[in-house]
């Protein structure tokens, strides 16, 4: 029989980083017990090497309504393979941890069926499976820190080999700190080869040079499949849609293609690279100590062939130290990890500092440090200026300051009414912290802030979403309150120039909002396509009905409205009709459901548990879509 790996498997699968992070928390603990962890990314192992692993630990994040992240998919095809049998991995000892919300429906979905397929397939369970809650009040760690405690231990005494230094070693005194993953090269600038090397110029090619390049030599692979942008656009209309008066400040955005024009479909999806202060930018490298005008390149420590990127090869580009920072490092919007406490500790030259670091960094201090860092969402720089004394090398900022992420929005547009356009529906996000600090997102507010005239390139790219383009034969009932509304907006255009030329289904459209006069989001846009032979009029069969929440005592939702029109929603469904539902991920989704199950139920005479079948059958055809976001 051959003989199985001797070391821990740490496996993840990723869609923001969190996974990565608690994979590599994992990895961390393991090595401090004695134990040998190879951390890898799901998508960079072959699946059909898992019978011949000892011990592997799956840390996998639940994206969407229940979908894995990207890099899982072919993983998990493979696993669900028929030919597998229930003794495929019999021998391989296995835990797994998950990354949810508990917030949407299906609440950690993706780690809940990966250990039942496990399972299936004779793998042993070493713990029950761990499932993080962002809504947790200490998030994802309130359900790590015992989940790993408990992990060491049954670990120990089933395969006491593998923890040498025990289960608790490392817990109480950490005297030492790892290298860091990254090692950073810096280039005379006299000597830069300018055909390997970003300017600081500010002309579309530059800035897309600076982007792609910066992004190529960002470590890991969160930053890397999108690192060079498939267009710029520039904005050419920012309108306010709500009252001023309102308290919630939501926009109606106009875009134009200035590079090149990409094709696009309604329900589409536009991710935006925003752009950073750079006031806020030289105020970290000031505070770093860092010369902004040197040229680096970033390369990992342990680098494989296989594993470098082909597109540019790193070790002959090199960037701008701003450029790199203000392209890949999130220095002033996201809050840092858990492990950037540990690691300042060790740096921190004022004993008070780090003392208090050290807290942070322990078991015992992680609600405080919740409540620091998280609930007050302190900026990396933020946390940076509040321990003076700590001066961390670059090598270890690039490694633990959260790369500058993609936002995505939803297209409110159809390129059928604006073949060279694109439209979005951004609700500038803005809350006020628990010590009362004022907090804005940093994609939103930079979008709101943006002057039509200014001719700012904004760089993009586009991917499907979760709603697919319905033909126009389909009959459509769409559910969209507040700016769930942004893609239906896109269907209604685009269903009104098919039908100018060609016969349409009907649509009927639920709108939500708190108050007529304040937030009735698009009112002129969907009254008009109601009236007058209009998409959504009673002549075309459609109708469009609004939930006013706050406009009257009871407060009224479209789940409300939804059932004062069941007879109609069944006819559509007995019709074939497919239904669309986008906005907030908090209750909406699901009430909009229990809704549907009552109309199915009691239009059709039959119970509710066949209604809920119903709807599952509806979601397997691919007639029932969720897009919905927190």
């Amino acid at each position: 029989m051959e003989e199985k790996a001797r070391n821990l498997l740490i496996l993840y699968a990723s869609q923001t980083g969190n996974a990565l992070d608690v994979a590599d928390r994992i990895g961390r603990e393991a090595e401090l017990r004695g134990c040998p962890a190879v951390v890898r990314s799901i998508d960079e192992y072959d699946a059909a090497s898992l019978p011949h692993e000892d011990t592997v630990i799956f840390v996998v994040s639940t994206t969407g309504q229940g979908d894995a992240p990207d890099s899982m998919k072919i993983f998990w095809r493979y696993l669900l393979q028929r030919n597998l049998g229930a003794s495929w991995l019999k021998g391989m000892h296995c835990a797994v941890f998950g990354l949810g919300d508990s917030g949407y429906q299906k609440y950690n979905f993706v780690a809940k069926k990966l250990d039942k397929r496990l399972s299936d397939l004779g793998a042993t369970a070493i713990i029950e499976r761990g499932l993080g809650d962002d809504q947790h009040p200490s998030g994802y760690e309130g359900s790590l820190d015992p989940w790993m405690s408990s992990l060491w231990k049954i670990l120990y005494q089933i395969k006491p080999q593998f923890l040498p230094k025990g289960p608790d070693f490392g817990t109480l005194d950490r005297k030492l700190i790892d290298l860091p993953k990254v090692q950073i090269k810096y280039h005379d600038a006299d000597n830069v080869d300018s055909e390997f090397s970003t300017g600081s110029g500010n002309s579309m090619a530059q800035i897309s040079m600076q982007i792609e390049r910066a992004r190529a030599l960002y470590p890991g692979k969160l930053l890397n499949a999108k690192n060079k942008p498939e267009c710029f656009l520039n904005m050419i209309k920012n309108h306010q849609l709500t009252g001023g008066d309102f308290g919630k400040d939501v926009r109606h955005l106009e875009f134009e293609f200035v590079s090149s024009t990409i094709e696009y479909e309604v329900g589409d999806v536009l991710e935006i690279l925003p752009c950073q202060s750079p006031e806020l930018v030289d105020s970290f490298i000031k505070r770093c100590n860092l010369n902004s005008e040197s040229y680096i390149t970033v390369h990992p420590r342990e680098m494989s062939d296989h594993l470098r990127g082909t597109h540019i090869n790193a070790s002959d580009v090199s960037v701008r130290l701003k450029d790199f920072v203000q392209w890949t490092m999130d220095v002033a919007s996201a809050s840092p990890r858990r492990y950037f406490f540990e690691v300042m500790s060790f740096f921190a030259t004022a004993e008070h500092e780090k003392e208090r670091l050290e807290y942070f960094a322990s078991p015992e201090g992680r609600d405080d440090l919740y409540q620091y860092n998280q609930k007050e969402r302190r900026t990396v720089l933020e946390v940076l200026e509040d321990f003076p004394s700590v001066q961390l090398p670059f090598e270890w900022l690039v490694q633990l300051v959260p790369p500058l992420k993609t936002r995505a929005f939803s297209i409110s547009s159809s390129q059928l009414a604006h073949p060279k356009e694109v439209h979005l529906t951004v609700n500038v996000v803005t809350w006020t912290t628990p010590f009362k600090r004022k907090r804005s997102g940093l994609c939103s507010s930079w979008l709101a802030k943006l002057d039509p005239n200014q001719g700012t390139s904004i760089p993009v790219w586009f991917h499907k979403g979760c709603l697919p383009a319905p033909l126009p034969s389909l009959p459509l009932i769409l559910i969209g309150p507040g700016t769930g509304c942004a893609p239906f907006r896109g269907f209604i255009e685009e269903r009104a120039i098919q039908s100018i030329s060609s016969s349409t289904a009907p649509v009927i459209f639920f709108f939500g909002c708190r108050n007529e006069q304040n937030d009735f989001l698009y009112k002129d846009f969907w009254l008009s396509h109601a009236r007058d032979g209009g998409v959504l009029s009673g002549e075309k069969g459609g109708g469009f009905y609004v939930a006013f929440s706050r406009d009257q005592p009871r407060k009224v939702y479209v789940q409300h409205k939804m059932k004062e029109q069941s007879e109609r929603i069944w006819n559509l469904l007995s019709e074939g009709a497919a239904i669309y539902v986008a906005g907030s991920s908090t209750k909406m989704p699901s009430d909009v459901t229990s809704a549907l199950e009552e109309i199915i139920s009691k239009e059709g005479d039959v119970s509710k548990e066949f209604a809920a079948r119903w709807i599952r059958n509806l979601e397997k055809a691919g007639k029932y879509h969720v897009e919905a976001w927190s």
